[in-house]
């Protein structure tokens, strides 16, 4: 079968033999657990093993460790990682042969082209609700499919096919404008932060696709209205109902009754309309903390009503959730020194997690934070001046580059620099390397301590090294 000239997606709609480049990564090993399960036989590579790469092969993908031009195969459809450069020898023997190679976001997109679409985008936010948004839909009868980017815990993994439901939830990923390519029926916008500005050019084309993703929805769209960039978009005439959450008082479901514990949150919801018998919700009780992830919340419970699961239903779903992997994830304890993690890595999202640490009551937070990208500490090192409040010490690491080259005095040091300038009292300090954390930190800790590690790279890697190491002091 070879696509149509001008197709925008491959045709999913019958069994196809699918390759794809790059298929360790979180994105595309998701999409690959989910063509698999809708009956495609799929083959992958990657350049090395990983836990990703094998539980692709124990679902039944053929998967290879390293690239190779035979591994393509028979296949009829080859997809690429963006993290792929093309010169691939894979991707050069595939053009060779005449087939296309499509993007991530084009496979994506032909995998949502099989199912009713919700999408939850958002610079933050989004892959927590995402999984909330599913177990909702879950809770509710809707047996959803879901492509999400992380593990759920209790679940096992954020990607799963159900052919007993109408209904995909889909992380709509906003780094590359694949959120625009989805055919989303419904969406979720948790917040619209300056980011991505190497791709988009400007922070008005950055906003400007979160409007275009928002008014192509024929559905309903819900919008963070504690969010000044999510906000906006409630002004746009659009075809679907606008549904507003926050603490906002002007909130369609506003969020009250609020109460943060150290792994735990609770509150109830307003609802404006008269949708439900007396204008509220809840209480609804969290097994996450944070007034960050009660938005998140918020915003899975109000798609979920919106898409047809009563209000009882979908407050046992939020219950249900234990998590996802890198988001605020307890990693252990030793010598009575707590070790959290959490993807964290743009100015609101450490202030968001500073703050849920702040709640549970730890004697010190002490915070470990590795920078993402050149071009992003570049653009945005300044608005991580005031993101640090509520961390009585805090290390930050030279930036994990993330595929990027070095950008000529561009460093973690800048970030220590604008927390210094900001509070000139900051115990902020500058550890370029996690040897170097891992060194300063055996100094640093003490018992009724939080070290909680924040970034996107391998700084997740830290905890464990911590709990291998012995006591602090030692």
């Amino acid at each position: 079968m070879v696509e149509a000239d001008g197709a925008r997606s491959p045709d999913l709609s019958r069994p196809r033999r699918i390759h794809l480049v790059g298929a360790g990564g979180a994105g595309m090993n998701a999409i690959g657990s989910v063509l698999v399960a809708m009956g495609h036989h799929v083959s992958g590579s990657d350049s090395a093993d990983s836990p990703a790469l094998q539980r692709l092969r124990q679902l039944g993908a053929e998967t290879h460790v390293g690239h190779d031009l035979n591994w393509i195969g028979a296949a009829d459809v080859v997809a690429r990682s963006t993290a792929i450069p093309a010169d691939n020898v894979e991707l050069v023997e595939a053009e060779r042969r005449g087939l296309r190679v499509w993007r991530r976001s084009e496979l994506l997109a032909a995998v949502c082209a099989q199912r009713r679409t919700a999408a939850v985008s958002g610079t933050h936010g989004k892959t927590t609700t995402s999984a909330m948004l599913a177990l909702v839909l879950r809770a509710g009868g809707l047996n959803p499919s879901m492509i999400v980017g992380g593990d759920i815990v209790g679940v096992g993994s954020g990607a799963g096919w159900d052919p007993l439901g109408e209904w995909l939830v889909v992380e709509a990923d906003e780094s590359d404008g694949t959120f625009l390519e989805l055919g989303a029926e419904a969406v979720v916008v948790t917040s619209v932060e300056p980011d991505h500005l190497d791709f988009y050019g400007s922070e008005g084309a950055m906003r400007a696709a979160f409007a275009r993703f928002v008014g192509d929805a024929p559905g309903p769209a819900v919008l963070c209205l504690d969010d000044r960039g999510a906000a906006a978009l409630a002004e746009f005439h659009r075809p679907g109902p606008s549904i507003t959450y926050g603490v906002s008082d002007s909130a369609d479901l506003r969020i009250s009754d609020v109460v943060l514990g150290r792994a735990d949150a609770r509150f109830s919801l307003s609802v404006k309309g008269g949708s439900v018998e007396g204008g509220s919700v809840g209480p609804v009780v969290l097994s996450v903390p944070g007034l960050h992830n009660i938005r998140n919340a918020t915003a899975a419970l109000a798609l979920g009503n919106a898409l047809g699961v009563a209000w009882d239903a979908a407050v046992a779903g939020i219950g249900s959730y234990r998590g996802v992997a890198r988001r605020f994830e307890v990693r252990g304890e030793r010598d009575g020194v707590t070790y959290i993690d959490d993807y964290g890595h743009l100015p609101a999202e450490v202030s968001a997690t500073l703050a849920a640490a702040h709640a549970g009551g730890w004697e010190r937070i002490v915070t470990v934070f590795q920078p993402h990208r050149y071009s992003r500490t570049e653009a945005l090192w300044r608005d991580f001046a005031r993101a640090f409040t509520g961390s009585d010490v805090t290390f930050v690491t030279d930036i994990y580059p993330a595929g990027e080259r070095p950008r000529p005095g561009i460093t973690g040091e800048l970030i220590v620099r604008a927390v210094r300038a900001a509070d000139s009292v900051a115990d902020v300090r500058y550890a370029p390397t996690l040897d170097d954390a891992v060194a300063q930190l055996r100094q640093v800790l003490r018992p009724g301590d939080l070290c909680l590690t924040l970034g996107a790279g391998d700084v997740t890697t830290l905890p464990g090294r911590m709990m291998a190491a012995g006591s602090p002091g030692d």
